[in-house]
């Protein structure tokens, strides 16, 4: 019998499915269509007519299935130069939202913003911050709303602005207008036009976290309402009573003017004191760090303006005594020895203890020096008693119809379940929003409003400065700008780009399109000042003086420069970026001192994976209860909670829904400090972190070189040590023992630079790094797995109170000491240090050895290169590479519904740089220095017949780093930036007694502290 003999495709081809192999699932149903085949034969319908229906029925399909919008192209003549498909294009744009003021400037590709990056301006020194860096992905956020709606359901414009016109015409009430502070003038002009019309109408600001304490403590010592502008690099003492001015106090502008006057190379740097209750990113990156709590600021406010007092004219007041009474006469004179050139600022929402910081910085001479009346901002101007009045307002049925833009109350306000009560008073509530959030669900019209780059504006954020906003896309829904709305209310037949072009050409001199394309515009009127108000401030001393009581449980609220308000919290890439301080992602949780949990049986553990877990509480406050998991917090003042506004969000996208707990609920009389009936129970239950560093200290490793500046001045190379290693011929560097034969470098060495005195941790740079090189999003359970794929992360390290000189000297042994050596300081000695880590692309690379198919390569240009195509996952490189920077695709990420956080469907997938591949399951990956980057420079610079410019090729961590604090470069050239870095007796490697000779190097942390 003969055998007939089976061929399979692949070894599991014998087994597998046969239903995977078919091209079809199952067979196509002929049988049914020919089942009257009999009476086929009798029908009068020609082939020729069967056909032409057949044809007019599938174009008549397709013609009513797919309705294309009419769109007018006019090809060019004459192709510019500029616009060549492939390469990128920059619009200047500005970003307000959260009251932070961003000057941009916008990377396009084919049509689609994927990048942000600063457009900085003269009176502006940038300030692009993590949220307004990641405010590209929420442009194509699918959980945005696609058209107008009237009760939940779709609704045309048309129809919906015919009938709010009516009622607003019928209208006998208030009509009033919710909104954060407008910095735009034209819409302020518009909303003007508008109240001309409608008289009813009015506008009532609400900044959901106000500075209404520092506008009124300015009327009351100046006669007018205002915020300053502050120069923190005109500074050589400056002492904060609680403000985070490098994070979320005011302007994120101030984390480079500070850094400019901490480079220890000019020979001058400015010394920073910081007193608080919690860690923050400013108090991280103090000289001297106080820990108080917060009702003890008053005390030691009034303790220094006293000294200052005594010291300026030998006049003394009683004020209450502090524990730091020595340190605070010490900082008083070091004050009085920088007048006109120092700075004393408070983030209290205590008005009072605000205007004794004013008689502080007037005493000092520090107006019109380090803080200007000339130069104003307008980024806040609410006042938290208008929005009491609107609530009474509603109350006493005052109000027909009530307008939120871009405000979220219901989810905002402490009393929300009263306020959504009340809004049944309310006959019309409108929504201006660009998603169905907490607020817009309980309104009877939702006018989803186009995203800031789909929109046109201007912004007057400072005196004299004006900002275009301009369109860098059309508008992906059925949306529409907020002030073409009102025009269209208002029965004009234009749109709000004609009404901006003419308002801003009737208002300046300078042309439109220079507008435009500068993005700003510097307006040359006549500086007036603010005079201070001669009066007797004695009664707001003996009050303040009475306020103090001695009091418990404090609960401090305070804002992550992840996440702000919430505004953003459906942003994934937000979510999954490690807090500054903690390094928990995705949750917030309710921090406490270690000396606090311990006495009150609180615990953090690892579990056996590593992962952090930790107990729960209910924590109450007057009559208040929400269920939070704690966590752990050196540094923090003892009797001290702190808990994160923002998460806690129900009406919103996957990414951000049920996220954490919503703080808001405590924010009673718009103050973030209570202190007031709290308790804390502890209940059953753990909660799991997601965490990135769970070691705190470097356990007396030398990962972090660091100094003192005075030190610095005697020897520039104090705390850079030259690591040595023991030879047959003595005492040697790494680098004169080795094995491997060195590569050649003949046209280009890319280095970069980390200046770790200008580095302050706010991660603006690992959002960029997402943005350019389409770094996947992971979700909370596989952060908890240590997957993350953050290319370029911020290691925070505490110090420790133990070290190997210590343990030598109280005879500790080796076990206790290491043991002691993980153990933070304590809170008042507790100092930090910020280290950003990438790939090092070594010269001496472990990774590249290990490899064995090659996928990891060395270039003649000192980069460490990664060949996807040819990775086969062993990982090997991974758990050789001593900076442990590699990642690996556990997943598919880009087509997976279990990581959708809207970046897996059509719309997420705009946000993609096409330079860079999207990795896929099983593939290493890693920084690659924007290779895409330099490889675009050197084609221009080729095409164009010249050498590369220094600083022409940056990365997208050093696009976002407005301090400086990163330098890219090609060390070859001795004339670049880069080579005068790597010659400063600051800069070392990391674990350079690896002797993997890096292509990254850091520069020396040094702190001014008094000696």
């Amino acid at each position: 019998m003969k055998e007939e003999k089976k061929y399979y495709t692949s070894l599991g081809h014998e087994t597998s499915n046969v239903e995977r192999s078919n091209e079809f699932h199952e067979k196509l149903p002929l049988e049914a269509m020919y089942e009257n085949a009999d009476t086929l034969s009798a029908s009068s319908t020609s082939r020729r007519d069967f056909l032409k229906f057949l044809g007019f029925g599938t174009l008549a399909a397709t013609l009513a299935s797919c309705e294309a919008p009419v769109v007018k192209s006019i090809p060019y003549l004459n192709k510019p130069e500029s616009i060549t498909p492939g390469n990128p294009l920059y619009y200047a744009s500005s970003y307000f939202s959260e009251n932070v003021f961003a000057s941009l400037l916008v990377k396009t590709r084919e049509g689609r913003p994927i990048l942000l990056s600063s457009n900085k301006t003269p009176e502006h020194g940038g300030g692009v911050n993590a949220r307004c860096q990641a405010s590209v992905l929420s442009l194509y956020d699918s959980n945005r709303l696609k058209g107008p709606l009237k009760n939940k359901s779709d609704y045309s414009w048309d129809k919906l602005d015919l009938e709010i016109m009516s009622l607003l015409n019928t209208n006998s009430k208030k009509i009033v207008l919710l909104t954060p502070t407008i910095i735009s003038p034209s819409t302020l002009n518009l909303l003007n036009e508008f109240k001309t019309k409608y008289k009813k109408f009015q506008i009532v600001n609400y900044d959901t976290v106000s500075k209404d304490s520092m506008l009124s403590a300015n009327e009351y010592t100046f006669g007018k309402r205002f915020l300053p502008t502050y120069s923190f690099d005109k500074a050589e003492i400056i002492v904060s009573f609680g403000a985070d001015f490098l994070s979320d106090w005011i302007d994120p502008a101030h984390a480079p003017q500070y850094t400019k006057n901490r480079n220890p190379e000019k020979g001058t740097m400015s010394r920073h004191y910081q007193f608080e209750s919690l860690l923050s990113v400013t108090g991280a990156n103090a000289d001297k760090r106080v820990p108080i709590k917060n009702s003890q600021q008053i005390n030691y406010v009034l303790n220094l303006y006293a000294e200052l007092l005594r010291i300026a004219n030998g006049k003394s007041i009683n004020v209450p005594k502090v524990k730091h009474k020595a340190l605070i006469k010490d900082i008083a004179n070091q004050l009085w020895n920088s007048k006109n050139a120092s700075l004393v600022v408070s983030g209290s929402d205590n008005t009072n203890l605000q205007i004794i910081i004013n008689l502080i910085n007037k005493l000092l001479g520090n107006y019109e020096n380090t803080i200007s009346t000339s130069v104003l901002s307008n980024v806040y101007s609410s006042k938290n008693s208008d929005i009491t009045s609107l609530i009474e307002d509603i109350k006493n049925n005052q109000v027909g119809a009530l307008m939120f833009l871009n405000t979220n109350p219901v989810y905002t306000l402490p009393n929300s379940k009263e306020f959504v009560k009340l809004l049944e008073n309310v006959e019309t509530k409108i929504s201006f929003s660009e998603s169905l959030d907490e607020t817009a669900v309980y309104c009877d019209y939702v006018c989803p409003i186009s995203n800031y780059l789909e929109s046109w504006g201007d912004l007057n954020p400072y005196t004299g400065l004006y900002t275009i906003q301009q369109p860098t896309i059309s508008p992906l829904f059925n949306s529409r700008q907020f002030q073409d709305t009102i025009l269209a209310w208002l029965g004009e037949n234009k749109n709000y780009y004609n009404y901006l072009k003419v308002f801003f050409e009737s208002k300046f001199s300078k042309t439109w399109n220079q507008f435009v394309h500068d993005g700003f515009f510097i307006s040359k009127q006549k500086k007036s000042y603010m005079s201070f108000i001669d009066k007797s401030y004695d009664d707001i001393i003996s009050n303040l003086s009475k306020s103090v009581t001695k009091s418990g449980i404090e609960l401090e609220l305070y804002i992550k420069g992840s996440l702000g308000y919430g505004v953003h919290a459906n942003n994934p890439w937000l979510q999954e970026l490690p807090d500054v301080i903690s390094k928990v992602t995705w949750d917030n949780y309710l921090t406490i001192s270690p000396e606090y949990a311990n006495e009150i049986g609180l615990k953090n553990w690892h579990v056996s994976n590593g992962a952090l877990d930790g107990h729960l509480v209910d924590l109450e406050v007057n009559n208040t209860k929400l269920t939070c998991p704690v966590y752990i917090q050196p540094g923090q003042e003892n009797g001290v909670l702190g808990l994160a506004i923002g998460y806690g969000r129900t009406e919103v996208g996957k990414s951000g829904k049920n996220i954490g707990v919503n703080a808001y609920q405590f924010y009673n009389n718009f103050d973030k400090q209570q202190n007031q009936n709290i308790k804390i129970t502890k209940v059953d239950g753990t909660h799991e972190f997601a965490c990135t560093q769970n070691s705190h200290t470097m356990m007396g490793r030398n990962i972090v070189k660091e100094t003192n500046f005075s030190e610095y001045l005697k020897n520039p190379k104090s705390g850079n040590k030259q690591f040595l290693l023991h030879s047959h011929k003595g005492h040697v560097k790494p680098e004169d023992l080795t094995l491997w034969q060195e590569h050649e470098r003949d046209v280009h060495f890319w280095n970069l630079s980390i200046d770790l005195n200008s580095c302050t941790g706010c991660g603006a740079c690992v959002i960029a790094c997402h943005a350019e090189n389409n770094v996947p999003v992971v979700g909370k359970e596989e952060v908890r797995k240590n997957r993350d794929m953050h290319w370029l992360r911020i290691d925070r390290y505490y110090s420790s109170d133990m070290t190997k000189e210590r343990a030598r000297e109280e005879g500790i042994g080796a076990v206790k000491m290491y043991k002691q050596m993980e153990v933070p300081s304590s809170a008042e000695n507790l100092e930090v240090v910020f280290q950003p880590v990438m790939c090092q692309h070594c010269n001496h690379a472990p990774c590249e050895t290990v490899c064995p198919v090659a996928a990891t390569t060395h270039s003649r240009e000192g980069l460490n290169h990664m060949t996807y195509n040819r990775c086969i996952g062993t990982r090997y490189c991974m758990n050789n590479c001593p900076y442990k920077v590699r990642r690996f695709n556990w997943f598919n990420y880009s087509d997976n519904d279990q990581f959708d956080y809207h970046m897996n469907d059509d719309l997420g997938k705009m946000v993609l740089n096409p330079d860079v591949t999207v990795r896929s399951r099983g593939v290493m990956e890693k920084c690659t220095m924007c290779i895409q980057n330099i490889q675009q420079t050197k084609l221009d610079a080729k095409k164009e017949r010249r050498k590369i410019k220094d600083g022409e090729i940056k990365c997208a961590c050093e696009k976002a780093c407005d301090t400086g604090a990163i330098t890219f470069g090609d060390v070859l050239d001795k004339d670049s930036r880069i080579s005068a870095e790597k010659k400063s007796p600051r800069a070392y490697y990391l674990i350079e007694e690896l002797n993997t000779q890096p292509s990254v190097f850091y520069k020396t942390k040094v702190r001014n502290k008094k000696v």
